[in-house]
């Protein structure tokens, strides 16, 4: 397994906008010639748009855009400037009467990190597509990481910055790349080492506290901060069908488990979609395992 960048698979392009002061922002990746997506959605509120779309059971169509940002279902326009976008550009499924985008979006709740009142909006996502055609990956409080936060249990006082996260890697003529931006109610942890990068803060905010030990001692019912998900995609050239990528997108998931505690709470909307933009062969159960590798990777470097 060798690190490349995200611009070296072709197929796709990603790109960024966000408003630092407000905390919120966009991250969209682009297949102008089309992906095949799954996804895989394991927390208990999310907040998304046409992920329909990618199921095994819809139509075998191409998807023009994932999007990821912030402002909760206020997020959800950015995808208006998006397909505004992809429609100048001559992008999208032909219905013999015009060429319809077909975009899929999840947002992260972030309103209670920066301005409320401020949300991605059509002009973000517009921009973010304008930032696309630089294709250049950065990872960290960028994009839809703008306004990211993780161990909120209780609340944003004991809780911690999050972000943008993006890792990629090839195996032979397989590449495989995650985008992720990491906005947990649990704590973060190195999928590699297993030592603790970010989280529920101490009393006094000197060290790391453990949620799922805080859970555990709380033993009952209990209203949990709501402003929480983890959302991302993994990106690979190898040929796969919608069904066979909604398989890795739950694959994938094994990263949240081994790298986020607890994870797909009720309190969380996490989800992963899984997008094949190549025609390399290679075997689903490796690319799934890899896919969790490369996601779990990528988290850790939204705390880099």
């Amino acid at each position: 397994m060798t690190r490349i960048s995200l611009t070296e698979i072709e197929g796709v392009r990603i790109g960024n906008a966000q408003d630092k002061e407000a905390k919120t922002g966009v991250t969209v990746l682009l297949f102008e010639d089309g992906a095949r997506v799954g996804v895989d959605i394991s927390g208990g509120g999310p907040a998304s748009r046409e992920t329909p779309l990618t199921s095994p059971v819809t139509a075998d169509n191409p998807i023009h855009a994932i999007v990821l940002s912030g402002g909760s279902a206020f997020g959800l326009a950015a995808s208006d400037g998006v397909m505004r976008y992809l429609e100048e550009h001559g992008i999208g499924f032909d219905t013999g009467y015009a060429k319809v985008p077909l975009v899929c979006q999840s947002c992260i709740y972030d309103l209670g990190c920066g301005r409320a009142d401020i949300r991605p909006d059509a002009a973000m996502g517009y921009a973010a597509c304008i930032s696309a055609e630089q294709n250049y990956p950065e990872s960290g409080n960028i994009g839809g990481g703008t306004g990211a936060t993780v161990g909120k249990l209780y609340g944003m006082a004991r809780a911690m910055k999050g972000g943008l996260g993006i890792y990629a890697v090839s195996v032979g003529q397989l590449k495989m790349a995650a985008v992720v931006v990491v906005n947990a109610l649990g704590d973060i942890y190195d999928i590699e080492k297993g030592e603790q990068l970010a989280g529920l803060l101490t009393e006094d905010l000197q060290g790391f506290a453990d949620t799922c030990q805080e859970f555990y001692l709380i033993n009952k019912k209990k209203e949990l901060f709501q402003s929480n998900t983890t959302i991302g995609a993994v990106i690979t050239n190898g040929k796969f069908s919608k069904t066979e990528m909604t398989k890795i997108a739950s694959m994938a998931r094994n990263a949240y488990a081994r790298c986020i505690r607890p994870v797909g709470t009720m309190a969380d909307g996490d989800t992963i979609y899984a997008a094949s933009v190549g025609e390399v062969e290679a075997d689903i159960n490796m690319a799934g395992t890899l896919a969790a590798e490369v996601l779990g990777r990528a988290i850790k470097e939204a705390f880099c």
